[in-house]
Order: C-alpha cells, then sequence, then structure tokens
C-alpha cells in the first residue's frame, strides 16, 4: 500500500496566483507529493453579516479591514482554479479543492478535479454533501476535526444511503494551528479503521502540528492518505503558515512515509 500525500496549500498563496503557481511547482518537482490541494470560499454565502463585518481575530495576519474582506481578497475566481488545475497538470500533479459552500462546489465540480475534500468546518453541512454525491463522480475527502463520534456515523451512514460511501476518505484531524503533540489524537486512526475500513473507501490523517514524526506515525497505525499544510515561508503573513511544512520539511516527509512504507512488511523467510 503506497500511501497518497497532500500538499494543503489553502490560501497560503496569500492571494498571488503566481506565488499559487510556485507552490504548485515546488510541491511537485522538490517535494514530490502526490496531490496539491486549494480552497474555495464564497464569503457572503458562508459568513453572517455579522462575521463578515467583524474585524479578523489576529490583526497581524489580516489582508482586509474586516474578516469578509480578507476572506474575499484570499480567493481565486472559478477561471483562476482552472489555471490552477491546468498548471497542475503539466506538472504532473493531481489538483484538487476544499470546498466550503454550495456555491463553491458547484463551481469546482464543473472542473472535474479527481478528488474534493469537505473541511472539518462544514462536514454537516447536508445540502452541501448531499450535492456533491449527487452530481460530483470523484472522491471525497472529509475531515473530522471538531466532529463528534455520533456526527460522524451520521456523514458515513448519510453517504451510504446516497451510494456514495466507497468513495469517501475519513480523515482523522483535530482543528488547531498548530496542535499540541499531546492533542493530537493519533490513536483515533485505530477507531476509524476498525469502524469504517470496510464502509468507507479509505482512511487518512490531516495534521496541523509541528515536524513530521507523527505523520509517520500515522502511516504505521493504517492511514492511507496524510495532509499537511504546506508553505515557502512560515513566517510569511497569514494564519496557517506557523502549522505548515516548509519544502525541505515537505521533501523529508514524503522520503520518510515511502522509505517506511517499504519497511513495513514481515520476513520472507
Amino acid at each position: 500500500m503506497k500511501q497518497k500525500i497532500i500538499a494543503e496549500i489553502g490560501c497560503n498563496h496569500k492571494g498571488d496566483i503566481d506565488i499559487a503557481f510556485e507552490l504548485i511547482k515546488v510541491a511537485k518537482e522538490y517535494c514530490n507529493v502526490d496531490v496539491v490541494k486549494f480552497q474555495k470560499r464564497n464569503p457572503k454565502e458562508l459568513l453572517s453579516k455579522y462575521e463578515y463585518n467583524k474585524p479578523h481575530p489576529v490583526i497581524g495576519n489580516s489582508y482586509g479591514s474586516t474578516y469578509g474582506e480578507h476572506r474575499e481578497y484570499l480567493e481565486f475566481t472559478l477561471e483562476q482554479h482552472q489555471e490552477l488545475k491546468l498548471f497542475s497538470e503539466k506538472h504532473k500533479v493531481i489538483y484538487s479543492t476544499s470546498v466550503w459552500d454550495l456555491t463553491s462546489a458547484k463551481e469546482i465540480i464543473s472542473l472535474n478535479p479527481k478528488l474534493i475534500k469537505i473541511p472539518s468546518a462544514t462536514n454537516l453541512h447536508f445540502e452541501l454533501l448531499g450535492y456533491l454525491c449527487d452530481n460530483y463522480e470523484g472522491e471525497i475527502h472529509i475531515s473530522t476535526g471538531m466532529t463528534t463520534k455520533s456526527e460522524i456515523e451520521k456523514i458515513v451512514v448519510f453517504c451510504e444511503d446516497k451510494n456514495r460511501s466507497q468513495d469517501i476518505v475519513l480523515y482523522n484531524c483535530i482543528s488547531g494551528y498548530p496542535v499540541p503533540f499531546e492533542n493530537i489524537s493519533l490513536l483515533e486512526i485505530n477507531n476509524l479503521i476498525k469502524k469504517y475500513h470496510k464502509r468507507v473507501k479509505a482512511i487518512g490523517f490531516s495534521g496541523h502540528h509541528l515536524g513530521i514524526a507523527v505523520d509517520i506515525a500515522a502511516i504505521t497505525l493504517g492511514a492511507e492518505w496524510v495532509e499537511r499544510h504546506f508553505t515557502l515561508d512560515r513566517t510569511w503573513k497569514g494564519t496557517d503558515h506557523s502549522a505548515s511544512l516548509e519544502p525541505d520539511g515537505l521533501r523529508k516527509l514524503v522520503r520518510d512515509i515511502h522509505n517506511v512504507n517499504k519497511s513495513l512488511r514481515y520476513k520472507k523467510k
């Protein structure tokens, strides 16, 4: 079993498509990941009027005078996502996107990527999940940060009722940036595998921690997908850079995962 590794670029491009292109190129050519992933939001649909107009909670990371303006600044248009997909294909890496709302899901489906992810924050948005199940044929990846065990079961049953559960990848995830090691709860991978390995396509691990040791443990527990945030510079302005890997870190992570995977076997004699 060869694990798949996702470089979660997210919004670490700072709203600059040229930086996004560079992140794709480095993630593939230097780090050798399998997938690059972005994010797509419609801030006015996703946020209440109050949330849209209030200041960013960390002013130093904001790209606008309000949280809504900050989110708008970091958004790429559908046409720009088409460019990112074509650029990814040119560099022989899979393009994907997390969708945070129904409008974004409809837009990204039109590009027909191989996989679309639902982030932890909206994994109980069943209209969104239902639309993906009914209108998108690729893999649907779902993070489970902030999600109770009963809510995870509800998500899986919903996908089973839609006859789409074998296209679902469930991720063990803790929604913190960065997550202290004692809060990662890595053994939850065991619980997900025990309960869902026959009911969904695969179990993954999405980490927001420091370093790369935990990801190695995740694959030894059975995670088939590993997702890590990726940036060119952890000191850049933005909320996710500090919980991201820089190129050398991601390259070493990919190398170590593949090497450890080769060693996970029994003696032949």
